[in-house]
């Protein structure tokens, strides 16, 4: 079914829109495990930020965008946190310890933040189904951290389950923002407006010596800055942007797959029987939860969306 005031086809355009996001996200966990190996997690956390944003300035540049008035730049500034600081560091702290494929699990829960911080900050209204496959879902996660675990979380599971939340509220708000500004233009913007922050802590955890540091792990780090922390962004805002936060946020339900198979593949990572259980009753659990939100009304783009760099 089509969303209100949506054109015929545009749920198609949507949804390929979004997948090219998650392609794009997908490899992130095991691209930053091979990024920490050699180089410091708050350095990697931050400084894909710092190098996202550079291109950034050059885009916004190229492209003549408009700024954003004062009331925006205090929404980038939350989206920011979410996507531009929370996720990628967080993350990165739990990767310096943990295995790409263990996070990837727990990073399962990124549809089911993303679909609560819809019903928050957009009005987006899920039905009880949803509620309970949200609880089952969750107490799978949970479960399997700590079983895993030996009885209890490990301090990478807390930072990991900080990263969803602060991946879901991001997602959320960045959506609702490209429809003001444009995709592309949200995730320069909010890169733009964090980096003089971040400049300071990724000078002092930049590594000594250069020279010391592998291809691998610089591969690594060029992959996490320039698709996980932008050019992903540009697919990813507009599909939900187009389609609706929680429609188009269920296609993250693949994305714990892909990461499983690029940890696999990458890595050499062992995927294990209780890493597949867990995230496919994870996305059974979000399946049979998922319904056509009430009240769900997706505003046009902004035509400045319709301006690519």
């Amino acid at each position: 079914m089509n969303l209100p005031n949506q054109p015929r086809g545009a749920d198609g355009r949507a949804a390929c829109f979004g997948m090219l996001g998650i392609l794009g996200f997908s490899l992130t966990l095991p691209a930053t495990r091979l990024a920490v190996a050699d180089l410091d997690p708050v350095f990697v956390g931050l400084g894909r930020a710092v190098v996202a944003a550079g291109l950034a300035a050059v885009v916004l540049w190229w492209a003549k965008a408009p700024r954003p008035s004062l009331r925006q730049c205090g929404r980038l500034a939350l989206v920011a946190a979410g996507v531009v600081v929370g996720f990628p560091l967080l993350s990165t702290l739990a990767l310096h310890t943990a295995a790409a494929a263990h996070a990837a699990v727990i990073v399962g829960l990124a549809p089911l933040a993303t679909a609560l911080c819809a019903a928050w900050l957009a009005g987006e209204r899920p039905g009880i189904p949803y509620w309970t496959a949200t609880l089952i879902g969750g107490a799978t996660i949970v479960g399997f951290c700590w079983w895993i675990g030996g009885g209890g979380l490990s301090r990478a599971d807390w930072l990991l389950l900080g990263a969803v939340a602060s991946v879901g509220f991001g997602y959320a708000e960045g959506a609702r923002m490209s429809r003001e500004l444009g995709a592309w233009q949200t995730i320069s913007w909010a890169l733009l407006l964090a980096a003089p922050c971040l400049l300071p802590a990724v000078w002092l955890a930049a590594p000594a010596h250069w020279a010391a540091v592998g291809w691998t792990s610089l591969g690594g780090f060029a992959y996490v800055s320039l698709v996980s922390m932008y050019l992903a962004f540009f697919a990813w805002y507009k599909g939900l942007a187009m389609g609706g936060i929680a429609r188009i946020g269920q296609l993250q339900l693949l994305q714990p797959f892909l990461t499983l198979a690029g940890a696999a593949l990458i890595l050499g990572e062992a995927v294990g029987r209780s890493q597949m259980i867990a995230a496919s009753i994870v996305l059974v659990c979000v399946i049979l939860g998922r319904r056509e939100p009430r009240r769900l009304r997706v505003p046009a783009l902004s035509h400045s969306d319709a301006r690519s760099p």
